[in-house]
């Protein structure tokens, strides 16, 4: 009973696989250099406000 659950489970994985409507070789570099840009403007950005934070806490421990 077992097999024929994973053999059906597989089958049935494999024809959605032939439903998958894969991207071209231009759109795949395009999506690719924008993931790369979104994520190097996110690590720039979280580096400021760590940064701030970073002054901020600084500031308040030489207050006194």
């Amino acid at each position: 009973m077992k097999n024929n659950v994973l053999v059906s489970y597989v089958k049935s994985s494999l024809e959605e696989l032939t439903k998958v409507t894969w991207p071209t070789k231009n759109q795949a570099v395009r999506l690719t250099i924008i993931v790369l840009v979104f994520c190097i403007i996110i690590a720039v950005f979280l580096s400021m406000v760590d940064y701030l934070f970073n002054l901020g806490y600084n500031y308040l421990l030489n207050i006194r």
